[in-house]
């Protein structure tokens, strides 16, 4: 930990003295640094424990969270990076004050803000703390109590967390999760290898074999009814979830619209979705290796809880002199989402609420040391009050995933909606983003807390039937009332090079077909139950398709 420290310093020094160097790392951060930022933004301790917990529980449906979000980045390497960076903007919420209108522009930021702060940056906290107490036990170690423990391990990880997006800005954040980025791909290899060595007294094949061959129904990735992710919902509400994340959430966009070009901004993207391809096989292969050794989570069998699958493994698996370095990855993942959001939460306050508050009533120019030490407190004060809000998550009477889910919905789906009308429906006004967020914190806050008894609906489904609500009602305000004056973007705002890379295509379809065959994989037509007829030909279309492609980007590019 002391040594990423070191090297984010070093690497970091002088960058934060404007403000684009402070919150968008000087529009200079390449393809690697995007993609790694990407990957440990995403991946924190609840996937390392609540992944492996449903792959030992249930199956490998839930992997659509993550397997799916590869064709989110496609569509954010293609049709919005390409967008955000021809503006020039730092914040989402700046292209939305420049699509419609500045009231626009403060609803968005209102709604992420209060999102950040009131449920997703306590959350990242209180479960990174609640992996930490399992696999280490601090209560016993430290001789205190539960609850003291809990607040003091919160206190530990936020307090370090903040230093890198308090003092270091978005290139900090991005070279540090980069530096921690190896060492969970270092733990999310070992692991599953010792794992299958444990499972095979000794022999990974054997191991392998156990797992390829037993219980092949947990090896299924398409989800009944009953799962925790039916697969129906990957062509309705996970569709828009993702997008949301992946195209529109600013605490994950702030990296890439800190590319020093499109091109690299295109490379770190897709990176990022190869890496999502690989995420079962690291955070839920282990889960099934749990299965294999602890047996099924049933009452005087296996496990108390699923979500003791990995904290045992690793306990079970990993040598002594290595937990600390686990430690280190464990609390480096759960760092790289906190500062990530602690970032994007004092950006967006600097940006978007206290520079126009300032231009407004201040008639003077305001230096950037001014706007980045304000960025400092804005951090500090979040980050305190996430201290404060984290521990009070313990009392949640539905559960924290309970609770994420639901006050995540208040956003995610009107934000998404109104960036995609913004983007391609020109002649709708301002007047329908405010319509369509007034009547979906309503409409959603009653179907949740009102008549959630009487509407038995998955959680994803209502996310696309409000999604196709609020998209309509838009269009028919743009018909009724249309803009008179469209807004056209500045090319001269750029400050990067807007050329995309040559091989984003081809790469795509790589990674498109990556994910086709997986699913094909895991699924009863791979291993689970008798490999089908239809498995071969699939995967062989697969590659031919890729390979006619590929040779024809490179026959050309090479004769060029």
């Amino acid at each position: 930990m002391f040594l990423v420290g070191v090297i984010s310093y070093r690497m970091t020094r002088g960058t934060v003295l404007s403000k684009d160097g402070y919150f968008l790392a000087g529009r200079g951060l390449s393809a690697w640094f995007i993609a790694g930022s990407l990957l440990l933004t995403n991946l924190s301790a609840e996937q390392l424990i609540g992944l492996n917990g449903s792959a030992y529980g249930y199956n490998l449906s839930s992997m659509a969270w993550e397997v799916t979000a590869a064709f989110s980045t496609i569509c954010m390497a293609f049709f919005f990076l390409p967008r955000y960076l021809e503006g020039g903007f730092t914040t989402l919420p700046q292209f939305l004050s420049d699509r419609f209108d500045d009231d626009v522009r403060k609803l968005s930021v209102i709604l992420f803000i209060l999102g950040y702060g009131l449920v997703t940056i306590p959350s990242v906290l209180y479960s990174g703390a609640i992996a930490v107490l399992q696999l280490f036990n601090v209560p016993e170690l430290l001789n205190v109590s539960y609850e003291h423990s809990l607040f003091f391990t919160i206190l530990i990880i936020g307090g370090i967390g903040s230093m890198y997006a308090v003092f270091g800005g978005l290139r900090a954040v991005a070279v540090s999760d980069t530096l921690n980025g190896i060492g969970l791909l270092i733990i999310g290899l070992t692991v599953p290898l010792l794992g299958l060595s444990l499972l095979g007294e000794g022999s990974i094949a054997v191991g392998l074999r156990i797992v390829l061959t037993e219980n092949t129904h947990k090896l299924n990735a398409i989800g009944s009814p009953s799962d925790p992710t039916p697969f129906a919902t990957l062509f309705t509400g996970m569709v828009f979830a993702n997008l949301f994340y992946w195209c529109s959430n600013q605490y994950v966009i702030q990296r890439t619209l800190g590319a020093k070009s499109l091109a690299e901004g295109q490379k770190g993207v897709l990176f990022s979705g190869f890496f999502k391809v690989l995420v079962p096989f690291l955070m839920m292969f282990p889960g099934l290796i749990a299965f294999h050794l602890y047996g099924p989570s049933e009452p005087g069998a296996g496990l108390a809880s699923i979500d003791l699958a990995y904290p045992q493994l690793v306990t079970d698996v990993l040598p002594a002199y290595a937990m600390g370095f686990f430690l280190a990855v464990l609390l480096g993942a759960v760092f790289s989402s906190f500062n990530s959001l602690l970032n994007s939460a004092a950006t967006l306050f600097c940006l978007d609420i206290y520079l126009p508050y300032k231009n407004r009533h201040g008639g003077t120019s305001i230096s950037d040391s001014d706007v980045i030490r304000t960025a400092k407190y804005a951090s500090m004060v979040i980050a305190l009050f996430s201290f404060i809000v984290a521990p009070l998550l313990q009392y949640a009477p539905e559960g924290l995933w309970q609770v994420i889910r639901i006050f995540t919905g208040f956003y995610n789906i009107p934000v998404i909606a109104i960036v995609l009308v913004g983007f391609f429906a020109k002649q709708v006004p301002a007047l329908g983003p405010k319509l369509v967020i007034g009547f979906h914190i309503i409409t959603y806050g009653l179907i949740k807390f009102v008549f959630h008894d009487l509407i038995d609906l998955h959680f994803l489904h209502l996310y696309a039937i409000l999604f196709i609500i609020e998209i309509s009602v838009m269009l028919l305000i743009g018909r009724l009332y249309p803009r008179k004056h469209f807004p056209e973007c500045d090319p001269s705002l750029s400050l990067v090079s807007l050329r995309s890379w040559r091989f984003a295509l081809p790469c795509s379809l790589s990674l498109g077909s990556l994910v086709i065959a997986l699913y094909v994989l895991l699924s009863p037509i791979g291993l689970v139950g008798d490999t089908h007829l239809l498995f071969w030909p699939i995967n062989i279309s697969l590659i031919f398709l890729n390979l006619i492609v590929w040779s024809g980007f490179l026959r050309k590019h090479l004769w060029e």
